[in-house]
């Protein structure tokens, strides 16, 4: 039997892999980038990801049976999102003074490949070239959620989620970061209020772990592992080494990635994905855990921006950088603790008039959470949001009863979100004073700013936009140009005492929504 292989065997072998002739197909050149726990050959067409023999506490690659094991989750773990970049475990044969990848030789190591991909293309170098859009992180949400709501269930014999699990990790980032910093003001009062959230969440933490809430995530969802593939996004790189920071509450996997755009200037980008997320989910329960896993995901990058900069091999200019992304990050958390008023928008107008397309600016300008009363009154009967029902005016799933369940439930969730400390926008009809009245009176309770925004378009645009709507089949909405005429029949329109709070958009008229800019983003 082959010697394991030390960390010196590993490097010679990887020194080697660069020559393009040890490869099993054409190479015009290879370029190795290293990570703390892998090497990685870069190739043509294909990625080759090799485990370094390392024992790191947290991860133990230091015999090759291991390693494989660690290929074969990587493998396992990865295609549940990119199946079309994780290839298959590979040989790496002969000596680590001459190795091959799939050669002749007897068996060295194993190798992950991939399909190379335009890493141009990643999340976050097309933030950092303004190329990342609001459709494109809904487009992230459409992904995750549906992946959350299919992956494994933590079981009730498991630690995963409970308490003590949420609680460790969290203590072990402020105590790291104390011995980075010492004392410092900000660790301070993180410190006492992660142990205040931790106190008042535990009930939290117990109900999400018996409602099925933790899940075999996928463990690091940030921009940087994210790649836009012919127009859309490819989620890679999980975590297969730590099952601990995988099997996790799904909200906990989406605050994540939240914060990732919120740390870099684009709470706009995050509040899409959120809202997208949460629609596709109905994972409202998980709102009040957002400002906590946020804060928490912040300090771990904290903690591993404070490693880099204490990394005397590292040089100056690197370290520096690594102190400021530190402080940073230290900022965010920080930010999470002292959270702004919220702000209750709530959608009015007639079938057409644009309130969907206007709600998700909303989204956007207000940092805000929709909340859409087509999905929720086919969640309400247990139907898919797309699915198309053929009910007539009143009828079915949209007689008074269920309309009526339908507010209620959009109340609801419009005041879970707001006791989050998120600003909400409810994109619903709205056509009876009942129904706005219910929502003013709850925005009057929590004492924070309302606004119905009443949408309007000429009648003829109306129409041409249902029509358009029902062409495309992609909305949630039924209504059609009969639902419109019973609209414009029966619709109560503001009344005076409602215009102080009511703000009108004509869709038509001002197809950029500068009317909105008078909502300002609440104190």
């Amino acid at each position: 039997m082959s010697r394991e292989l030390t960390a010196d065997a590993h490097r010679r072998m990887a020194e080697c892999l660069r020559q393009p002739a040890r490869y099993p197909h054409a190479v015009s050149g290879v370029t190795v980038v290293e990570t703390h726990i892998s090497t990685v050959l870069l190739t043509d067409d294909y990625a080759y990801k090799l485990k370094k023999p390392l024992d790191l506490g947290f991860l133990d690659f230091t015999t090759r049976d291991r390693r494989r094991h660690a290929c074969d989750e990587e493998l396992r773990l990865n295609r549940r999102l990119a199946p079309e970049l994780y290839l298959q475990r590979i040989a790496v044969t002969g000596t680590p003074d001459d190795p091959a990848i799939d050669g002749d030789g007897p068996l060295l190591d194993w190798a992950v490949q991939m399909q190379r991909f335009d890493d141009t293309r990643l999340y976050h170098r097309l933030l950092e070239q303004d190329l990342l859009r609001g459709d494109d992180l809904e487009a992230v949400a459409a992904q995750v959620g549906p992946f959350h709501e299919a992956a494994a269930v933590a079981g009730p014999d498991t630690g995963w989620g409970t308490p003590e699990a949420v609680a460790a990790p969290a203590r072990d980032n402020i105590t790291a970061l104390r011995g980075q910093l010492g004392v410092d003001a900000r660790l301070d009062h993180l410190a006492g209020w992660t142990e205040e959230r931790l106190a008042a969440l535990e009930p939290v933490f117990r109900q999400r772990r018996a409602d099925r809430r933790i899940r075999e995530c996928h463990g690091d969802l940030h921009l940087g592992n994210i790649v836009d593939v012919d127009g859309r996004p490819v989620i890679f790189d999980g975590i297969e080494f730590a099952p601990e920071l995988r099997w996790i509450d799904v909200i906990n996997e989406a605050a994540f990635l939240a914060m990732d755009l919120q740390s870099r200037g684009r709470p706009d980008l995050a509040a899409r994905f959120l809202s997208a997320y949460l629609e596709a989910t109905g994972d409202y329960d998980g709102a009040v855990l957002l400002p906590f896993y946020r804060a928490y995901r912040a300090l771990v990058r904290a903690k591993v921006s404070g490693l880099r900069a204490d990394d005397t091999g590292a040089d100056a200019r690197t370290r520096d950088e690594a102190r400021r992304h530190r402080d940073q990050y230290l900022d965010e958390a920080e930010a999470e603790t002292q959270l702004p008023t919220p702000r209750l928008v709530l959608m009015h107008g007639l079938s057409g008039s644009g309130k969907s397309t206007v709600a998700r600016a909303l989204v956007e300008r207000l940092a805000a959470i929709r909340v859409r009363s087509d999905v929720e009154r086919k969640r309400l009967l247990d139907l898919d949001a797309d699915a198309r029902t053929g009910a007539g005016v009143g009828q079915g799933p949209y007689d008074r009863a269920t309309s009526e369940r339908t507010y209620r439930r959009l109340e609801e969730r419009a005041g879970q979100l707001l006791r989050a400390g998120c600003s909400v926008v409810v994109d619903a009809a709205s056509l009876r004073r009942d129904e706005r009245d219910r929502f003013r009176a709850l925005a009057e309770a929590a004492g924070i700013p309302f606004t119905v925004v009443a949408c309007q378009a000429p009648e003829n645009v109306l129409r041409e936009r249902i029509r358009a709507r029902q062409q495309a089949g992609r909305d949630p909405s039924e209504a059609d140009t009969t639902v419109l005429d019973h609209q414009l029949r029966a619709a109560e329109l503001p009344d005076a005492d409602e215009l102080p709070d009511t703000l009108q958009l004509d869709t038509a008229a001002d197809p950029q929504y500068r009317a909105l800019d008078a909502l300002a983003p609440a104190p």
